[in-house]
C-alpha cells in the first residue's frame, strides 16, 4: 500500500537573503512551528549552502500552499521563488 501523497516546498533564495533572513526569522519559525504543531509540517531545513534554498516535507498540498501562502520568508523577499512538487514517499527494505 502506498503511503498517501506528500507535497515537497523548495524554495531559491534571494540574493540579499542572508541580511532579510535575520530580519524576518522570528515570524517565519513561528509559522513552522505552528505547521509542526498540528502536523502538517514533517520535515524543513535548508541546503549545506542555504545560498542554494531550502526544502520542506508537507503532509499535503493543500498544507503547503497554505504555508506559502502567508509566509514571511516569501512576503519580505527572502525568498525570491518557490515550487511545490507532490511527491509518493517510498521506503526501501534493508540493502
Amino acid at each position: 500500500m502506498l503511503a498517501p501523497m506528500k507535497a515537497v516546498v523548495f524554495y531559491y533564495s534571494a540574493k540579499d537573503f542572508m541580511e532579510k533572513a535575520r530580519l524576518h526569522f522570528p515570524a517565519h519559525k513561528a509559522r513552522l512551528d505552528a505547521f509542526h504543531a498540528r502536523g502538517d509540517l514533517l520535515a524543513v531545513g535548508p541546503w549545506a549552502d542555504p545560498r542554494d534554498g531550502a526544502m520542506a516535507v508537507f503532509r499535503s498540498r493543500n498544507a503547503a500552499e497554505e504555508f506559502v501562502k502567508d509566509d514571511p520568508f516569501l512576503r519580505q523577499g527572502v525568498v525570491e521563488r518557490y515550487e511545490i512538487k507532490e511527491w509518493n514517499e517510498s521506503l526501501l527494505g534493508p540493502a
